[in-house]
């Protein structure tokens, strides 16, 4: 199956990309540590069925330090001891501020109450916009049909540096 739409092709799209694109720059360059966003960006993609998305979050993730064990037990963190307390914190927000749907109580006070503990004002805030813009290209890439497999780590740093 071929993408549907090639968004960095089609003018009008890949300037909204670039705006998004700058965005991720923003959050890249917040107090949040690296490995935590990929491993919030990872479950989130995981949940949403982005293949791309996940292809993307896993490279970079290795790229950034991330050990291959952790990488593979992401899908099961609750069900493991290799990720520290404040990274389980931040994949349960991104869990649950993924699964707005599934839930009738959106992100739990008790997620909040654990998020706030290990994270400050900033690394929460970097943590709130990453969950929505993770969820937001993974929405784009089913959408549009973006197939995993072929990502190269830094593949997008010139269209994030043009941002």
């Amino acid at each position: 199956m071929e993408p549907r739409l090639n968004l960095q092709t089609n003018e009008f799209a890949a300037k909204i990309g670039k705006r998004f694109a700058g965005v991720g720059l923003a959050l890249q360059q917040s107090p949040l540590p690296r490995t935590t966003q990929e491993l919030v960006m990872l479950r989130a993609s995981q949940i949403n069925g982005c293949g791309f998305c996940v292809d993307f979050h896993t490279k970079e993730a290795g790229a950034a330090g991330e050990t291959t064990l952790r990488l593979h037990l992401v899908a099961a963190w609750r069900e493991t001891t290799v990720f520290t307390e404040a990274e389980r914190a931040a994949l349960a927000l991104a869990e649950e501020g993924t699964r707005l749907a599934d839930a009738n109580h959106g992100v739990s006070d008790e997620t909040w109450a654990d998020v706030r503990k290990h994270y400050d004002e900033d690394q929460t805030g970097a943590l709130v916009y990453l969950v929505a813009m993770v969820n937001a290209a993974n929405r784009i890439g089913v959408i549009v049909r973006n197939k995993g497999g072929s990502y190269q780590p830094g593949m997008f740093a010139e269209l994030v540096n043009q941002a």
